[in-house]
């Protein structure tokens, strides 16, 4: 505790990292105060109906990502969701078309090429996200909510929904040029984390309201909690290391040996990506439900505390694991760098062998980071089938749960980043806490 004091301390005697936190502390609260705002030409005193509909289920799923702007018909109601699924499609466009890959070579000025044709898709989705939002609105809420009605409103709507969505993107730029860590993740976070207090209180009351053995399920739930949260930090963090040899050097008369260096190979190296494309895929059949009136196929998987719908989305959570890590990790490429640099690895050939090794490595120690990965994705289930509350069902596993330990480990990397620069401790003893950023 002394010594966690004394790094506070130290981290508030740095100029730059104390204006930084300040900074970034007050985006994210004009961010959590828009999220307040309703909509224009809507009664805020008659959203009862739409925060009953977000409680569970995937519009529960949205309001959470969304930190309850989504509930609230808030300007900031579509959150930075379109945004994520535009970074995807550009990502996905660039395996496959040559011009997207040649911008991803071009450096600074590719990327800033590639971050514009990811703005103008983001604004493409909203405005097909937007309608189809006001349209659930309609639904939900009875006529004299409405203060506005007819096109008009629903085109002013539509523009004011944009204008949020591009507005926290705006913000999350501001965070990640001049705050601390990555603005959209921590805008994402920040939504996700405010939901906590709500989801807890009422599973505090749920349990509270049982006669017999709810303080003590209580406590079991929040014990599990914990050891989820610690095993999803493991698996964030974990890699395997890749011995390297590179070649003897000679300098002047005295001939050197090789120096043995590691290649870390992440257990994850596909992150939380592969839980975001596995729940785009399963909202389709969410779609087709409604017109499924034979309970069919569509019905059942869209069930999301049924046993296909999970046991589909745990196979495509693995699936997609191997289909990231393939595409952000090129064991070619870094043979033929390895080969470049004189490096070898003991007992494999240069080239082609190395480049077979480091993708067989990454197959092996994939598989249990896959599995793993599925499981903490169908979690919620599991919690919801010991009786914990839906809303915080949500928080044992899932997309929300690894989006907080991997940007909780990358804020604190970075301020660690600053501390060791200027000679403190960090905050670790070992002075070296590992983010999703550390290959």
């Amino acid at each position: 505790m002394k010594k966690l004091i004394e790094t506070i301390k130290n981290i508030f005697k740095i100029e730059e990292l104390r204006n930084r936190i300040v900074y970034t502390v007050l985006l994210l609260l004009i961010y959590r105060l828009g999220s307040f705002v309703v909509l224009p030409g809507i009664d805020p005193m008659q959203l009862a109906n739409l925060k009953a509909q977000t409680t569970g289920g995937l519009m529960g799923l949205l309001n959470m990502f969304s930190g309850g702007a989504f509930g609230n018909a808030s300007i900031f109601a579509l959150g930075v969701m379109p945004y994520i699924s535009a970074s995807i499609v550009i990502q996905l466009l660039g395996i496959m078309l040559p011009y997207f890959q040649r911008m991803q070579r071009e450096g600074e000025s590719g990327q800033r090429k590639i971050n514009q044709w990811t703005r103008y898709l983001t604004i493409l989705i909203l405005a097909l996200q937007g309608p189809a939002y006001l349209t659930n609105l309609h639904a939900q809420l009875p006529e004299s909510a409405f203060l506005l009605s007819g096109f008009s409103f629903n085109i002013f709507a539509t523009i004011v929904l944009i204008g949020g969505t591009m507005f926290i993107m705006w913000l999350g730029e501001r965070i990640t040029d001049r705050g601390l860590g990555n603005g959209i993740s921590l805008i994402i976070m920040v939504g996700i984390v405010a939901r906590l207090p709500f989801a807890f209180t009422a599973e505090v009351g749920a349990r509270m309201s049982q006669t017999a053995g709810g303080l003590l399920m209580l406590v079991v739930e929040l014990i599990v909690l914990f050891f989820i949260f610690i095993a999803s930090i493991a698996l964030v963090q974990g890699v395997r290391k890749v011995p390297v040899q590179y070649a003897k050097r000679i300098v002047g008369n005295k001939q050197y040996g090789g120096v043995r260096q590691y290649i870390p190979l992440k257990i994850n190296a596909a992150g939380v990506m592969p839980i975001i494309f596995a729940q785009a895929l399963m909202l389709f059949p969410m779609i087709f439900a409604s017109f499924d009136a034979t309970r069919g196929f569509a019905a059942v998987m869209s069930n999301m505390q049924g046993f296909w719908y999970n046991f589909v989305f745990f196979i495509l959570v693995v699936a997609f694991t191997y289909f990231y890590t393939a595409v952000t990790v090129n064991p070619t490429n870094m043979a033929d760098d390895m080969k470049k640099n004189g490096g070898f690895i003991p007992g494999v050939k240069p080239g082609k062998k190395t480049a077979e090794y480091l993708d067989a490595v990454m197959s092996r120690i994939t598989l249990p980071g896959s599995i793993f990965l599925g499981l903490v994705a169908i979690m919620p289930v599991f919690a919801r089938m010991m009786g914990v509350d839906m809303q915080f069902a949500q928080f044992y596993g899932g997309t929300s749960l690894l989006i907080l330990v991997g940007v909780i480990l990358d804020t604190l990397q970075q301020i660690e980043s600053h501390l060791l620069m200027r000679h403190y401790d960090g905050l670790m003893k070992t002075g070296r806490l590992k983010g999703r950023s550390n290959r």
